[in-house]
């Protein structure tokens, strides 16, 4: 199956946040310059620049030099689908890195099952949990003003040292992942109120055949957590990636005893409860090269 950062809408998404894009034979080529703006030049000098080629169906080292030289690319990243891949990364001289940039270990459930099959695959308390958030209201952000709506909620529900990506990334995402690409949904109290948020991307029909919608982010409050509002926006996800057709669906990323990040362990209890099977990948690969 082909991953989301092989798509065309993931390719636009970081075009938005400054990277060039080099797109070549289906695979998306991600470069980063590192520049450096002296008070008497008056264009920013190239040091050299950052490579990354995520998930790619085939990883091709003559695409990689050849971008290398142009770029003037001081470290390379490859994160290899499979091992056999993985090994071919060794071979060229690539180490393997102590912390991915994507994550190495997954959950991921068969859409292709009926809903009641999914549905009973759930844990008794997540089914619980999901019949008693029936009565939260939840809603799509589809407009820039509602996902800013969405970003402040996020923002303040949680911790300042949280990672919350910010309200231009957001619009940019939405941009890239237009229509049936994303789903923003956020859920409320009685009073109208946001206590928790949810983001879904998946790709488009034109882009891949057996395209995959991951979870990608999710937030709630305190008043959210006591509803179990969490749930609730997590199956409409399901329910949404089901209907518009995805094959899988990725929980993108549980702890991994490999790449041990014990932040991830409590999240990693609540994506369990939803079943589906673990995937695991390689990790990262690095390699570093003085520019030419």
């Amino acid at each position: 199956m082909t991953d989301i950062r092989q798509s065309k809408n993931y390719a636009k998404y970081l075009e938005s946040q400054g990277w060039i894009v080099e797109r070549i034979e289906k695979t998306n080529y991600f470069i980063k310059s590192l520049t450096l703006q002296a008070p008497l030049i008056k264009k920013p000098l190239i040091l050299g620049s950052f490579l990354k080629i995520q998930r790619p169906n085939k990883i091709n080292f003559e695409i990689i030099q050849r971008l290398e030289n142009k770029y003037r690319v001081f470290q390379t990243i490859i994160e290899p689908v499979n091992e056999l891949d993985a090994l071919i990364c060794r071979q060229y001289s690539y180490k393997l890195s102590k912390s991915p940039y994507l994550p190495s270990k997954t959950i991921q459930i068969d859409l292709t099952q009926s809903i009641d099959s999914i549905f009973r695959n759930f844990s008794k308390n997540t089914r619980y949990s999901i019949k008693r958030g029936e009565s939260v209201v939840i809603k799509e952000c589809s407009t820039a003003d509602e996902i800013r709506l969405f970003y402040n909620a996020w923002k303040k529900s949680v911790n300042f040292n949280r990672y919350v990506p910010s309200l231009r990334s957001l619009l940019n995402l939405k941009k890239s992942f237009p229509q049936s690409s994303s789903l923003f949904l956020t859920s409320h109290n009685k009073f109208g109120d946001i206590i928790g948020g949810a983001l879904f991307t998946t790709s488009s029909h034109e882009d891949v055949s057996d395209y995959i919608t991951f979870y990608w982010y999710g937030f709630t409050n305190k008043e959210g957590r006591t509803s179990l509002s969490q749930y609730s926006l997590l199956y409409q996800g399901i329910l949404w990636a089901k209907r518009h057709g995805s094959k899988v669906f990725d929980f993108e990323g549980i702890y991994d005893e490999r790449f041990p990040n014990k932040t991830w362990l409590g999240f990693t209890h609540f994506k369990k409860s939803f079943g589906g099977k673990e995937a695991l990948y390689p990790g990262c690969y690095t390699k570093f090269r003085f520019p030419v």
